[in-house]
């Protein structure tokens, strides 16, 4: 969104950056539900999720001096979101890849009718999808978000989580063929 759309906007950035609380709050209201939920794709649970998303908003606080009004605030506040979930799940050391070279992937196509992407897949809802990538591993599930819902390329991947490129491959493809499987319980109520 650009800001000569949304002048209140700047008036509460440049509020945050004197520490008027009372622009923090509103910037606070404003993204607290959109950042949630990106927080929890990469959390646990929901009370880390929470967790996950007050330690980011204290950053974006910290950091809104140095925001230069290009681009999306949005954009810029997701971005440090990420990676505050990135750091957090690497703390916990939680996250165990599969290497590209320890399992054969041949029939895991990344572009298969199968996909993720499949119409079936469209159709769900939210919940579901988030009750479904609660379920893969913490590895699996970090490069899933970070390809798929963020947008990041595997070399950004392998660079952020230091892993190789083939790695990254390996570790979505896998996290892909593990949430078809999981929506084919789902779909026969096995959970």
């Amino acid at each position: 969104m650009e800001f000569s759309e949304r002048p209140e906007l700047i008036q509460i950035v440049h509020g945050c950056v004197k520490d008027d609380r009372k622009c923090q709050q509103k910037l606070h209201e404003l993204y607290y539900g959109k950042m949630l939920s990106v927080c929890y794709r990469y959390a646990s649970d929901m009370d880390e999720a929470k967790d996950i998303l007050q330690d980011g908003f204290i950053k974006v606080f910290q950091r809104l001096k140095s925001y230069e009004f290009k681009g999306s605030l949005e954009g810029w506040i997701r971005r440090i979101m990420v990676n505050n979930a990135i750091d957090f799940v690497r703390k916990k050391k939680e996250l165990v890849f599969s290497l590209d070279d320890d399992h054969r992937i041949d029939n895991l196509k990344e572009d298969s009718e199968e996909d993720f992407e499949a119409e079936n897949y469209s159709r769900l809802k939210a919940e579901v999808i988030m009750n479904l990538l609660q379920k893969l591993s913490p590895a699996y599930k970090m490069v899933f978000n970070m390809y798929v819902l963020e947008n990041y390329s595997h070399k950004e991947i392998a660079d952020e989580l230091g892993i190789s490129i083939g790695t990254s491959k390996s570790n979505l493809a896998k996290a892909k063929f593990r949430l078809k499987e999981l929506f084919d319980e789902y779909q026969h109520g096995k959970f």
